[in-house]
């Protein structure tokens, strides 16, 4: 059975965010607002989510693998949770309620406050959090020292407005105790919805009700327009390279280095000032990685050295050098102790084992076995206008500057082009060739290509 029921609320338009796009699908750190609290509730085991959405989120939310209630119109949290309940199993697991746009939230809140329902057993735990003021979160009433009630901020008087303990959103009910007390809910309040808060205090008259305070009020800031996503991302980046550098990584300079939530780097790695590491990213033992680098869905292995360069969608094995100023994207795969020097782009290829492409190359759609060489200047003609086409190069190749390799070709093992060559055919294994178009030297006139 499901320690409970998750519900997420996110059928809100967010219409400060002044934005075509739903709040909740907003970015920080490489994961939307919703799936910083999705992952959040993964981390805690809690398995049976469901999310409230509007008609325009559903698509997304379920292409995330993730049950949706559909909420139109927009009535309120309270009518939210109603609709949630609907779908809710009836029985005696808990029903967990948070927002989707808290994405600081961590995962000891959420298991404190389930916690805390499970073991006084009383009708609803809630999360409260003392903030600066003035602040836009209702605030708690409490009568005896338990809460009482909550007061939304547009219908608190003056006298409550300066209450510094506010409602953080999160609660977690009693099913039953929640399934009675919010079919009477009424809008008879300053926007005309139902308020889930009403609640609490429809539950305070009658039973005790338990609160958990956020040991930090930044960790239950919910975001409302660009200047709180600004502030949370800001405040999100500073948690996660403290993690990397608690666990032995060392970031030079934090202040200029951006690295999102679900990248992963190994003790002994070395990021350097100006360095964005994004998406699912992975980085192994000892690497040098930067300055001034971006390495986006890829992974690198250990040892490897990446200087001012770009790496989009690529796997980079041990020892392999790249940069400055390299460009690998589309799919690369570059195998263990390769090199690639500056200005070489590389789209959609196989560099073999210890492969050097050491200057101003384009490498497209291109498979290079282990020990070849690529002059400076080299390019692989991979598009004809309509079609792309592939490249072959076999081991221990040497590739003369400035050649011109147009495919479909294949080049074979040990073979050599001279500088300046227009590669039009293939090449046989260990054939020498040169010129426009390239044909073969013959051994009396052959000579070792520049």
């Amino acid at each position: 059975m499901a320690r409970v029921h998750a519900v997420v609320l996110a059928a809100g338009k967010g219409t400060r965010m002044k934005s075509r796009r739903p709040k909740v699908l907003h970015e920080i750190c490489g994961a939307s607002l919703l799936a910083h609290v999705l992952q959040t509730l993964r981390q805690c085991a809690f398995d049976d989510v469901r999310v409230v959405v509007n008609p325009d989120l559903r698509e997304h939310v379920e292409a995330l693998g993730v049950r949706t209630v559909i909420q139109e119109p927009q009535n309120g949290t309270g009518h939210a949770v109603q609709l949630a309940l609907a779908d809710v199993p009836k029985g005696d697991t808990p029903v967990l309620v948070v927002s989707a746009d808290m994405p600081l939230v961590p995962a000891s809140l959420l298991a404190s406050v389930v916690d805390a329902q499970a073991k006084t057993r009383t009708a609803v735990a809630l999360v409260t959090a003392r903030v600066p003021l003035p602040s836009f979160f209702g605030r708690i009433i409490r009568k005896g020292g338990k809460p009482a009630r909550i007061v939304e901020q547009r219908d608190a008087s003056p006298d409550e407005l300066a209450i510094d303990e506010v409602n953080a959103g999160i609660y977690c009910f009693d099913q039953t105790a929640l399934r009675r007390t919010i079919a009477g809910l009424t809008t008879d309040n300053a926007q005309g919805e139902l308020y889930l808060t009403d609640c609490i205090e429809a539950l305070a008259s009658k039973e005790n009700i338990e609160s958990v305070e956020a040991a930090d009020h930044r960790d239950v800031m919910g975001i409302n327009n660009r200047v709180e996503l600004a502030a949370a991302r800001a405040i999100l980046q500073a948690r996660i390279l403290e993690q990397h550098m608690l666990a032995g990584v060392t970031i030079v300079d934090p202040a200029t280095t951006y690295i999102d939530a679900m990248v992963t780097i190994e003790p002994d790695t070395v990021i350097q000032p100006q360095t964005h590491i994004a998406g699912r990213s992975s980085i192994g033992r000892a690497c040098v990685i930067g300055p001034a680098t971006v390495v986006t869905n890829s992974s690198i292995a250990e040892t490897a050295e990446v200087a001012q360069s770009v790496i989009k969608d690529c796997v980079v094995g041990a020892g392999v050098t790249v940069g400055p100023f390299a460009h690998l994207r589309g799919s690369c795969v570059v195998d263990q102790d390769a090199h690639i020097g500056n200005f070489v782009e590389m789209k959609n290829t196989h560099m073999g084992r210890g492969v050097k492409a050491s200057h101003l190359s384009y490498l497209g759609d291109a498979e290079i076995g282990e020990k070849t060489n690529i002059g400076a200047g080299t390019i692989t003609c991979n598009y004809d206008g309509k079609r792309k086409h592939k490249t072959k190069i076999g081991k221990r190749v040497f590739i003369g500057s400035n050649s011109s390799l147009r495919a479909p070709i294949e080049i074979g093992d040990e073979a050599m082009t001279g500088a300046g060559s227009v590669v039009l055919h293939d090449v046989p294994a260990g054939e020498r060739v040169a010129g426009n178009p390239a044909k073969s030297l013959k051994k009396k006139d052959a000579a070792e290509p520049a």
